[in-house]
């Protein structure tokens, strides 16, 4: 365990140097298009460079050696001089967390696999969607084909596809938008697909004959005369998976998400991000290219925060603020992240788009309509009498209080009678599916048109109307268990944020790390998430499809022998065999079961512990058996702070893999967060492991079908053998 120590002391003088910097990889490129990412970035963290740094900063040499505690109010205030936050100043709670992480540079700018002046920026985000990989892929489609440049995207594992299709089909359409305005966008995909090329040159170019093959089925060049795309092959020998998954699209909008691009059983997450934000994601995109890109990406001169790419033909977007004066002789935008001083803070324009909030109508994500429904009975008294037959039905006739306290503090974010009736129903809009594409122009008809499909059809209930979402292209005539739901129950994929000023983000991410070993723990997303857990006064959410990663588990001990409820949203069976591999730290039933060994009776009480349930199930299944499994990766602290992205809680995303996270200041996303999981999954209701014994039971004391148990036998090391086969063959979870 000693290695796995997350020593933290206070930030250095060089780190803060360095995140005060005017110079970033991409405001490097700017001036040298040519420069691949890897040499802009050597230039300006190598060694030599590093060892300059030191000199002109006084490096203290004790900064990083000081055991954690609380974070002094200077501290924080050194905290806060490292980022550019706009027109919000962070919490303290975000402060002692992004203290935390930037404590992990102070060796090396490595792990935070971005240029430190961008790590703490602002932004505003217009849309979270809580869903299926469909319902991800077709806002993905509809943000390629509202690109006006560029599109870069990047995913752990692309595999050909219905959800592949909707992406290829978008970009497509994106060609021929391009050429009917006689314009050309430059795509670059990355994924990481294993290969034995891997072993010499972790990043290469694949050839067209592989990226248009059977697997992968790209479009073909001659099918996109418009388009110039360049497609990367991406793995860190050994085991340093390129698991991110994000999207950047002409510098003004990015998506981080959970999903990998194939069809699966899984409930995922997106966040689309917009605003400065999107200058420390693009900077990212770059570092991890890592190769001389060609062509280069249009938007090299045009930082989301000075209002990235331009409406075409113009080169000024809706509301932006670039002037001369903020650009260098040669045209060099000085510095990615800062925001034009010029354009106010705050506004009473809700159809306000400019540099702070980004491209889109912020006047709402939805578009509503006089409703032509008349309440039902059970609308009219609240659905009380369902919302009590709901909690008769759990396991043994209850659910977690407590649980159910912290959930009701949600808010939701689309009005109730929009739910229920999203568009008219002589007139509804059809779906939008990898068949028959229907694009939308802005949020809010995507808002409109996922809402109704998600709405019972003729002689449908809408619970089927879930399960027929949830079934989508891999599970079609499964059945759900669940009975209806009440009114302010009702699932919403798609969760449009309102109108709000850009309140403060920051990247935490870790770089991949190949060596079979666990000595790559020193980063900003694990001091990040420990942070989290050590620095919260009242609570800790957490989902993650695993959770078994040797440091996280003490700090849920000590957070909940503090008096921290944390709550843990788990897909049961998730990837088992693969995590029953030595010093892959174990399965999540033993691992649950063991957390509450370990706690005090009172603190056993703190800990709220469920398996995933769908909102068409009443027990959770399996992930083996591939019908409902839940990939969300978030941590929401006190709930305020949020973070959310690619990283899991397991031994993988700990050690190995590159993760990209966002970290964000905002009490109403934390609340519209919480208000959309409890009402796109049934976890609260049915999920509750018991916290004496740290199972989950039926009401007849049964487990759940087909789990190993808590005791995994003494041949547990030959099932993790099986699953780290299925994991490079591309069958296992990811």
């Amino acid at each position: 365990m000693a290695e796995h120590q997350n020593t933290l002391g206070r930030i250095g003088d060089r780190v803060v140097k360095l995140c005060t910097s005017t110079e970033t990889v991409s405001s490097l490129l700017a001036g040298e298009p040519d420069l691949a990412p890897a040499d802009a970035w050597e230039r300006l963290y190598g060694q030599h460079a590093l060892k300059a740094a030191a000199r002109d900063g006084a490096e203290d040499e004790d900064a990083a050696t000081p055991e954690p505690g609380p974070v002094e109010a200077d501290a924080l205030q050194r905290a806060a001089s490292c980022g550019k936050w706009g027109p919000t100043q962070p919490s303290e709670l975000f402060l002692q967390i992004y203290h935390d992480a930037l404590c992990t540079l102070n060796d090396s700018p490595v792990p935070a696999m971005v240029s430190p002046p961008l790590m703490g920026s602002c932004g505003v985000m217009p849309l979270t969607i809580i869903s299926v990989v469909p319902d991800i892929v077709r806002h993905m489609s509809n943000v390629i084909v509202r690109a006006e440049r560029e599109v870069f995207l990047a995913t752990n594992y692309w595999q050909d596809s219905v959800a592949s299709k909707f992406l290829t089909d978008a970009i497509r359409e994106l060609d021929r938008r391009a050429g009917e305005r006689g314009s050309r966008v430059v795509v670059k995909i990355l994924y990481d697909r294993g290969s034995p090329k891997q072993l010499v040159e972790p990043h290469y170019i694949v050839s067209e004959k592989a990226f248009t093959g059977k697997n992968v089925k790209l479009p073909q060049p001659c099918e996109i005369p418009n388009i110039d795309m360049e497609v990367m092959n991406y793995h860190t020998p050994l085991l340093g998976t390129f698991h991110s998954k994000y999207m950047v699209v002409d510098r003004k909008i990015a998506l981080l998400q959970s999903n990998n691009i194939l069809d699966n059983d899984n409930l995922e997450m997106l966040v689309h991000l917009e605003g400065p934000i999107v200058d420390s994601l693009y900077d990212m995109a770059l570092i991890s290219w890592h190769k001389k890109l060609d062509p280069p990406l249009p938007s090299a001169n045009s930082p989301a925060a000075q209002g990235g790419l331009g409406s075409w033909p113009s080169e000024k977007s809706n509301g932006s603020a670039v002037k001369e004066g903020s650009q260098q002789e040669n045209g060099r935008v000085r510095e990615p992240g800062v925001v034009d001083p010029s354009v106010p803070a705050a506004s009473s324009d809700t159809t306000r788009a400019d540099t702070l909030t980004g491209p889109s109508t912020t006047e709402g994500g939805t578009h509503p309509h006089p409703t032509q429904r008349q309440p039902t009975d059970v609308e009219a008294t609240g659905g009380d009498e369902q919302k009590s037959s709901l909690r008769s039905q759990a396991p043994n006739g209850a659910v977690d209080g407590q649980a159910e306290t912290y959930l009701a503090k949600g808010e939701q974010s689309i009005p109730q009678n929009q739910m229920q009736e999203p568009t008219p129903p002589d007139n509804p809009l059809p779906e939008h599916d990898s068949e028959d594409p229907h694009y939308d122009v802005d949020i809010a008809g995507e808002v409109a048109r996922v809402q109704t499909a998600v709405s019972p059809k003729p002689h449908e209930t809408r619970m089927q109307a879930v399960t027929r979402l949830l079934n989508h292209t891999v599970n079609k005539g499964f059945e759900g268990d669940a009975p209806e739901s009440p009114p302010g129950e009702e699932m919403t994929p798609y969760i449009a944020h309102p109108a709000h000023e850009p309140f403060p983000m920051a990247l935490v991410n870790r770089a991949p790390y190949g060596p079979p070993t666990h000595k790559s723990v020193s980063n900003p997303q694990n001091a990040a998430w420990i942070s989290g857990l050590r620095h919260a006064k009242k609570s800790v959410f957490i989902q993650s499809p695993t959770l078994n990663a040797e440091p996280i588990l003490p700090a849920i001990r000590e957070a909940c022998e503090r008096g921290v409820d944390v709550y843990c949203y788990i897909c049961l069976g998730y990837n088992d065999a693969g995590e029953l591999l030595p010093k892959q730290g174990g399965h999540n039933e033993m691992v649950a079961h063991k957390l509450y060994e370990s706690l005090s009776a009172a603190a056993r009480q703190r800990l709220h512990y469920f398996w995933y349930v769908a909102k068409d199930m009443t027990r959770p299944l399996v992930q083996e058996h591939k019908k409902r499994s839940c990939h969300i990766k978030l941590m929401i602290v006190d709930e305020r702070v949020g973070i959310q992205g690619n990283g899991n809680q397991d031994t993988q995303s700990w050690f190995h893999s590159q993760e990209i996270n966002v970290m964000l200041d905002s009490a109403a996303v934390c609340r519209a967060w919480t208000d959309a999981l409890r009402r796109n999954q049934n976890t609260h209701v049915y999920g509750a492991l018991d916290q004496e014994q740290g199972m989950w039971l039926d009401g007849d004391g049964n487990e759940a079908e087909g789990v190993i148990g808590v005791d995994p036998g003494r041949f547990s090391w030959a099932k993790g053998v099986v699953g780290a086969i299925k994991r490079v063959q591309g069958t296992g979870g990811f």
